[in-house]
């Protein structure tokens, strides 16, 4: 960290609890914002708040503006500030989340703990009303081989299967290995032609734009294969990540191309401050 039509999975009786209360408190208003997706959030920035005080961070975070969040899981990032999840039942989760008025879909696991366990991870994903479960990294070697890629994604398309058969859509995010080559070629662009379009979706990071990846490129280039984005705004001019809106992306063409890409989610992720600065742009804009 530092993104299916998730179709039929959100008729799950858990998911439907956690929308009724988000729906009820009249977080979602879809008048405006890119798409009519709700303003979303990763809570990797806000993880030391959320170590010393859960309930009161995503309060701060729907105050915001946030409308939808993605967590972390406890046994994954039990480390980074996320072990305290651990504490709470499913249903006292989504009852946090419901009385601040904010929905939740998706959580980072990592690749070990799914190695290590993948059927807790989905037991817990389940009990937390989750439909996405998505891994930062296949942490494959920095300079790999194409046997170590085919590897990988062979791998994860298994995790994938597992995560299908419970209902939930297995993704991927692209840092580190993603972002390596192989053969003159993007391990990025490899993993495409290797991991099956039905059991693997791809979530964007945007500010990966730094390392020449454009968002509205690959959601064009690979339709249909996305399920979410991570967002930051980025200035060509200081090289540095500033909040969205400002900067030089074109929202208006990556959020156009994201419905191509087959995004149904995105979330902002940068420091809080930052954060809060991306909510009124991304209530006003239109595409």
């Amino acid at each position: 960290m530092s993104e299916i039509s998730r179709r039929d999975f959100l008729k799950t009786a858990a998911t439907y609890t956690a929308a009724a209360s988000f729906f009820s408190a009249g977080a979602l208003d879809l008048r405006a914002n890119p798409l009519g997706m709700p303003i979303g959030c990763q809570t990797w920035p806000v993880r030391k708040m959320i170590e010393q005080d859960f309930p009161g961070t995503i309060k701060v975070l729907a105050d915001a503006g946030f409308q939808m969040i993605e967590l972390c899981s406890p046994v994954g990032y039990a480390d980074n500030g996320f072990a305290g999840l651990a504490k709470y039942k499913g249903g006292e989760l989504r009852k946090i989340l419901g009385d601040a008025g904010v929905g939740c879909v998706s959580s980072h696991f990592g690749i070990d703990e799914l190695r290590k366990d993948q059927q807790a991870a989905i037991a817990w994903a389940k009990d937390v009303g989750l439909t996405q479960m998505l891994v930062p990294s296949l942490d494959g070697p920095k300079d790999p081989t194409m046997d170590d890629i085919k590897r990988a994604a062979d791998e994860y398309n298994k995790m994938g299967e597992q995560a299908a058969k419970a209902g939930i859509q297995q993704g991927l995010h692209n840092e580190n290995f993603e972002l390596s080559t192989v053969d003159g070629k993007r391990t990025y662009d490899v993993l495409f032609s290797l991991l099956d379009p039905k059991l693997v979706k791809f979530q964007f990071q945007v500010s990966t734009i730094s390392r020449g990846y454009d968002a509205a490129e690959y959601f064009t280039k690979y339709p249909g294969r996305f399920i979410s984005m991570h967002v930051q705004g980025w200035s060509a001019e200081t090289k540095k990540i500033v909040p969205v809106g400002q900067g030089s992306l074109d929202w208006k063409k990556i959020f156009a191309a994201a419905k191509t890409g087959g995004i149904k989610n995105y979330f902002v992720e940068m420091d809080l401050e930052m954060m809060k600065a991306s909510v009124p742009y991304l209530r006003n804009l239109q595409v």
